[in-house]
Formats: C-alpha cells, sequence, structure tokens
C-alpha cells in the first residue's frame, strides 16, 4: 500500500494541505485568545518580558525535543505531543475564566511555543515524505494550506465570537476539537503508508558547532543571515506597537479576541493574494532581490502613517505589511537565495538561524523596547518606536543592495559554468 500511495502524488498533497491547514486553522483560534486574555492581565508593557521568557523556555524544550526525536519515531513524538496539547487546553480552560498574571503569562508562552513545535513537525514529517525534486513542485501548495488555514481560522475565530456567542475561553475547546481532528488524519496518513522515517541522522550538537563557522566563513551566507535576523527584529517591534494600540482602543476580552481573528484572517488572505498574483510577476520580471524588498520597503511606509496618525487602522496595516508580506513574498524570494549554495551549508545555517537566531534577535529586540518605554529614566511612549522600526527597515535596504551584488556575481557564475 505504501508503494501505491507514492504513485499518488496529488493524494499525497491534498492530505498535507488538509494536515498543515488544521494546525494552522487551530493557532488562529488560540492566538487571539492568548493575546487578548495577556491584554486584559498584565497589559501590553509586559510584553518584552514575556517575550524573553517565551525565548529562554523555547530553547530548553527544543533541546528536550531532540532528545525525543533521537528516541523515538517521529510519528510517535507528534502523537505524545497533541495529546499533551489537548490535555493542556482542556486544563486551561477553568483557569482562564478569572485568570491570574501568572496563568495569563503561562498560557501567552504555551501558545508560541506549540505554534513553534507544531510547524516544526508538520515540515519535519513532510521532508520524510518527498524527495528534493518533488519538494520543488508540491511545497508552495501544501504550503498554502496553512495560509487558508489563517484565513480561515481568523474567520471563525470572529464569527464564533460575534455571532455563536461564545466566549474567548470557548476559543480553547474549539483548538482542541481541531487537534483531535489532526491527529485522527495523521493516523490515518499513516495507515496509508504516506509517512516513512529519514534512515539519516544529524548530531543536533555538531550541527550547533559548524554553524557559526559555515555562516562567517561566507561572505553571502552572512548577508542572507543578516537580512533574515533584521526582519526578525523589526516583528516585536511593530507587534508591540500593534498590541499598544489595541490595548489603548479596544477594552472588551471578548471584542479583542474577535478583532484579532478577523485581522489575523484578513492577513492570511493578504498572504494567499501575494503569493498567487505577485510573487510569480516580481520573480519572473524584477527578480529575487526586489521580492526581497517589499517587506521592508511596506513596512518603511506603513511606519510613516503609523507615525503621522498612530490609531488602530495604521498599526493594523503596519501589522499586515510586516507579517502578511514576511509569510509571502520574503519567504518564498529567501528560499531562492539558498539555491546557488552547498546543501551542507544551507543546512548548517539554518540549523543556527532558525534554532538560534531567531531567538537571540527576538530577545534583543525585547531589550530594547524595555530600555527605551521601561529602563531609561525618561518614558518614550510606543508610537514613538516607530523610527526605530524605520532605521532598521534603511539597514536592511543597505544590506539588500549590498547582497544584490553578491547575489549577481554567484548567478552570473552559474550561468558561465552551465
Amino acid at each position: 500500500m505504501q508503494d501505491s500511495t507514492r504513485d499518488r502524488p496529488l493524494l499525497r498533497c491534498v492530505f498535507l494541505f488538509t494536515n498543515f491547514f488544521l494546525i494552522i486553522a487551530a493557532l488562529y483560534h488560540l492566538k487571539p485568545a492568548s493575546r487578548s486574555i495577556f491584554l486584559e492581565v498584565l497589559g501590553s508593557d509586559f510584553l518584552p518580558y514575556v517575550w524573553i521568557a517565551t525565548a529562554l523556555t523555547l530553547g530548553f524544550i527544543v533541546s528536550f525535543y531532540y532528545r525525543l526525536i533521537a528516541h523515538f519515531s517521529r510519528l510517535q513524538v507528534v502523537f505524545a505531543t497533541v495529546s499533551i496539547i489537548i490535555i493542556l487546553l482542556i486544563g486551561f480552560r477553568p483557569l482562564l475564566i478569572h485568570p491570574a498574571p501568572v496563568t495569563a503569562l503561562a498560557f501567552f508562552i504555551f501558545v508560541d511555543i506549540l505554534s513553534v513545535i507544531l510547524v516544526e513537525q508538520f515540515w519535519s514529517l513532510t521532508n520524510s515524505i518527498y524527495s528534493e525534486q518533488e519538494g520543488k513542485r508540491w511545497y508552495g501548495l501544501i504550503a498554502t494550506g496553512g495560509l487558508v488555514g489563517g484565513v480561515v481560522g481568523g474567520q471563525a475565530t470572529d464569527i464564533l465570537i460575534r455571532q455563536a456567542g461564545l466566549q474567548t475561553i470557548d476559543l480553547l475547546l474549539v483548538a482542541a476539537a481541531i487537534l483531535l481532528g489532526l491527529a485522527a488524519l495523521t493516523v490515518l496518513m499513516q495507515r496509508a503508508g504516506l509517512y516513512r522515517q529519514i534512515g539519516v541522522k544529524v548530531n543536533a550538537r555538531d550541527v550547533e558547532k559548524g554553524s557559526w563557522r559555515a555562516i562567517l566563513s561566507n561572505r553571502y551566507l552572512k548577508l542572507i543571515t543578516l537580512i533574515v535576523l533584521l526582519a526578525q527584529m523589526v516583528s516585536p517591534l511593530v507587534e508591540y506597537q500593534f498590541m499598544s494600540v489595541i490595548e489603548a482602543t479596544l477594552s472588551g476580552r471578548d471584542e479583542r479576541t474577535a478583532f484579532l481573528g478577523q485581522l489575523f484572517s484578513l492577513l492570511g488572505a493578504v498572504a494567499i493574494a501575494v503569493n498567487v498574483l505577485i510573487v510569480p510577476v516580481v520573480h519572473r520580471w524584477l527578480g529575487v532581490i526586489a521580492g526581497l524588498s517589499a517587506q521592508p520597503l511596506a513596512v518603511l511606509i506603513s511606519s510613516m502613517f503609523y507615525m503621522a496618525s498612530p490609531t488602530l487602522m495604521t498599526g493594523s496595516v503596519l501589522k499586515i505589511a510586516d507579517r502578511g508580506l514576511s509569510y509571502s513574498i520574503n519567504r518564498a524570494s529567501k528560499e531562492l537565495l539558498y539555491v546557488s549554495i552547498d546543501p551542507l551549508l544551507i543546512f548548517q545555517a539554518k540549523a543556527w538561524i532558525d534554532m538560534f537566531g531567531y531567538r537571540l534577535f527576538k530577545v534583543l529586540s525585547s531589550f530594547l523596547i524595555l530600555l527605551l518605554t521601561q529602563w531609561l529614566p525618561f518614558r518614550i511612549p510606543s508610537a514613538d518606536l516607530v523610527w526605530l522600526v524605520v532605521l532598521i527597515c534603511i539597514g536592511w535596504g543597505v544590506t539588500l543592495v549590498i547582497l544584490s551584488k553578491e547575489h549577481g556575481r554567484r548567478v552570473s557564475a552559474v550561468v558561465r559554468n552551465q
């Protein structure tokens, strides 16, 4: 049966599309809930602290997770993870009716961490199914399942709150039900022979040791790493301003949850539209660097509007410009940069960026927010952090100009060698 399913690539793609759809749909019920409750109990000023706590907690969990992967099959770890998440969601619900600060903090961290783990597990299993050549053909469609899940999940959150009469805490049970469906689908895929274990194991410690040398010894990799980490540095700054304006504008827990669900749905719709309508045109006629320039340019322009009028609308536009383009054209363009790099170097560089660099720069950005808004003798309003976003975008743009020259040389070398 396993061989027969491998002769039906569309069937595999549909299963994986649905799998990723369910993961993101569940997350887009939980993210609005976690953020709304957090703002109610702790407020936006506490966000940088929770981002630092999340980064530290995630570092410990990721280390433990890779040890589990080394001793158990990926499917066993997936089933255990989903089961634990469902149990914890059911357990969190009564605690969040009148949440204590520590409960709101723990739930926020829990949601952020499970979003990383569930997505990592999905792509880890997906990579065990496809060869590199097959992945180039099907990964774009599979990834779209996540974007559609974001649109549907966010819109469903808004509808369940505004029209069905559910409360924010009820979304935990909705997400648990979706994850139960995810587990059932995974069992079905396993029985259909769609999952196979990769025979090659990689020592995470060896990867970590080699990652720094891999990046520092390659100018092209250093530039790629820098633009990726600058994007990661901008994200908490934009999120902090966005959450601050929501806190100041929307007072009710369910009102905030419904609005966030609606916004996340719109964000996903923008990402899909960009992926389908803009990415192919930009890559064909303007090139990869033009695609990479879209996000910093959009964030820069949106920051100017937010600077002139820091309202809920301009804050939402800034959020969509950052995340909507990060999930679409920036991600697609970034992956194309790796094509001309040796596969081992790619693996080492990505290992450092995904496991350490993202968290390191998010912590750095969080410390900057705390320094400028709370720790200095004078307090800088959150809206004024937009100046820091503008400066980072300018540095981002300069880095892209330098990268474009290096990328052009590599493309020319590839053409000459053909």
